[in-house]
């Protein structure tokens, strides 16, 4: 099976902040991944590598076979679909759901003087579909609850028929039932053969979606475990990464943690 993602010792520096500290990690094309750890742990640096917008200080990132440094970025970059808040802010609040979705093949964000021809639009409108959007074709990015916002973004980073996506904490800002719905849809498309491999990052076991494979857990910049999540979402691994002791539990291909609660004895 080929690679997605390959780094080697990775590391990230800004300033005198080490952001990544000697990341070593593989992600097979075939492969759902989840990154799990604290604020300031790195997982959004290590995405933002893993999309070509940003170089490592040392180490080798390659992505899709081509390694950062020696491929020119603005020809890999197409070829990775990402959803993140940075992207959201972007997107100006009277764009049409459907002129968003399909700009994503020339990689801009606001409409302007692009042409697209008939199948761009039908294979737009046929992601919206398939995640659960297509009413919201000619609405305003600007209407949209914030979960439709989350499928709406999802669609154009599928647009370009990716290798890779990456998804940065695709549940933030959702309540209860948008993120059960936005779960729901990425458990679809994990269990689909034919989706790319998919690179999720967030800070909570319960977003999981059923389907994700792996997982790679992160604190202040290292890697404290890595590998298939059964494996790796143990109340050691989990503990050691959020510096608490954890009861985590899973059940039907969901997963759980709370604080474990000790009581003195009367």
């Amino acid at each position: 099976m080929a690679l997605a993602l390959e780094f080697t010792d990775l590391t990230v520096r800004r300033g005198r902040a080490t952001l990544l500290d000697q990341v070593t990690w593989a992600v097979e094309e075939d492969e759902r991944w989840v990154i799990l750890g604290p604020n300031g742990a790195g997982k959004t640096t290590l995405l933002q590598v893993a999309s070509a917008a940003i170089h490592p200080t040392s180490g080798t990132a390659t992505i899709l076979e081509e390694t950062l440094g020696a491929v020119d970025v603005f020809e890999l970059r197409p070829r990775i679909g990402v959803t993140s808040a940075a992207v959201a802010e972007r997107v100006p609040r009277h764009e049409l759901v459907g002129d968003l979705v399909v700009s994503a093949s020339y990689a801009v964000v606001g409409r302007w003087r692009e042409r697209y021809d008939d199948l761009d639009h039908e294979r737009a409108a046929e992601l919206l579909v398939e995640l659960g959007a297509g009413d919201l074709v000619d609405r305003t990015f600007g209407t949209l609850s914030e979960g439709e916002r989350k499928r709406v973004q999802i669609a154009r980073a599928l647009m370009t028929d990716p290798e890779l996506l990456l998804l940065d904490e695709p549940a933030a800002g959702l309540d209860l039932g948008g993120r059960e719905d936005l779960v729901s849809t990425l458990s679809r498309l994990a269990f689909d053969p034919d989706a790319p491999a998919m690179i999720l990052v967030s800070h909570h076991l319960e977003e999981i979606p059923p389907g994700f494979s792996h997982g790679l857990l992160l604190r202040e910049g290292r890697v404290v475990a890595q590998g298939l999540l059964d494996e790796v979402l143990t109340p050691a691994n989990l503990g050691e990464t959020f510096g608490m002791p954890l009861v985590v539990s899973s059940a039907d291909g969901r997963w759980t943690a709370r604080r474990e609660t000790r009581h003195r004895a009367e």
